[in-house]
């Protein structure tokens, strides 16, 4: 391990040095060679995008609806939002929230591989139940202790994100003294913990804007082809958030075009699945990026 003033390079991930290039979904295997498209399918009343639009059964098959026709590979449910300073809500809130809209989703799109986003072990053995296939937990495990445990018994893939604190408090916790190195050692031990317990199939989120300042983000952002060698796929999730249209000096509403670009760079470093609210620019985004990558082999 490098001294923590230098940037992070290591060679004792726990998958090999080469990223890890398929998920295990229930039997089938799910490329990742081609990045991926999670389209975001938020069933809160205040999210900081799209909150209320898809709060009944109805309106949120919709929206199902139209990320799958714009070419999501995957669609990730989230009940409980994780906006800064967002309510707390109860896990009985959180599950009455979710589990109509994912048991309707899985009936009407049968095909659909679905990523249930949630930090509590009870919801995710729900949600795997009823027909979810990845669990996509903010606090990679930090906010109930029983979530490492419940993901080996259920064997299903894993997503693991950077945060200090909590999402009433993260904001209060950005400072580091090495902002890679930290993110960084941290995914690492989280990553080696979980394959030590038999965990085969985790994905990493590096988590932008979760206890980050908008600095903190764009070094994350131009750095994060460093956190290929933890050897896991590697999720970024910037879709309209505060570090784009904050520089822009514009909305949520209007940050699509900054999202579009902030995609771009990302998939340039090598991320493997982009997390986002629109999905058919993120799909182009992806072909434009393997077009270029293709040319130049």
């Amino acid at each position: 391990m490098t001294d923590k003033n230098t940037d992070f390079h290591h060679n004792n991930s726990p998958f090999g040095f080469h990223q890890k290039k398929t998920l295990n979904i229930r039997g089938n295997l799910m490329e990742l060679s081609t990045p991926k498209v999670m389209g975001i399918l938020n069933l809160t009343p205040d999210s900081f995008y799209d909150g209320g639009r898809n709060n009944d059964v109805s309106s949120a098959l919709k929206k199902a609806e139209i990320l799958l026709m714009e070419g999501a590979d995957i669609i990730d449910i989230g009940a409980y939002s994780s906006r800064p300073k967002a309510e707390h809500i109860t896990p009985e809130e959180e599950l009455s929230r979710l589990i109509p809209v994912l048991k309707a989703v899985v009936k009407t799109f049968p095909k659909a591989v679905i990523s249930v986003d949630t930090f509590r072990a009870n919801i995710a053995e729900a949600a795997i139940a009823e027909g979810a296939h990845i669990i996509n937990d903010i606090s990679a495990g930090e906010m109930d202790s029983l979530m490492f445990e419940t993901i080996v018994r259920l064997n299903v893939p894993y997503i693991l994100m950077h945060m200090k604190g909590t999402p009433q408090t993260m904001q209060q916790n950005t400072h580091y003294d090495n902002l890679l190195y930290e993110i960084s050692k941290y995914l690492l031990n989280k990553v080696n913990a979980l394959k030590e317990m038999g965990v085969k199939d985790l994905i990493i989120d590096p988590g932008f804007g979760f206890a980050k300042s908008i600095e903190h983000n764009y070094q994350l952002l131009t750095k994060l082809d460093q956190l290929k060698s933890i050897g896991a796929p590697i999720l970024a999730g910037v879709s309209r958030k505060s570090m784009i249209y904050t520089v822009l000096d514009t909305t949520a509403d209007e940050a699509l075009n900054g999202t579009t670009v902030a995609n771009t760079i990302a998939l340039l470093k090598g991320v493997s699945i982009l997390r986002v609210h629109d999905v058919k620019p993120a799909v182009e985004a992806v072909k434009m990026v393997e077009k270029v990558k293709f040319i130049q082999k």
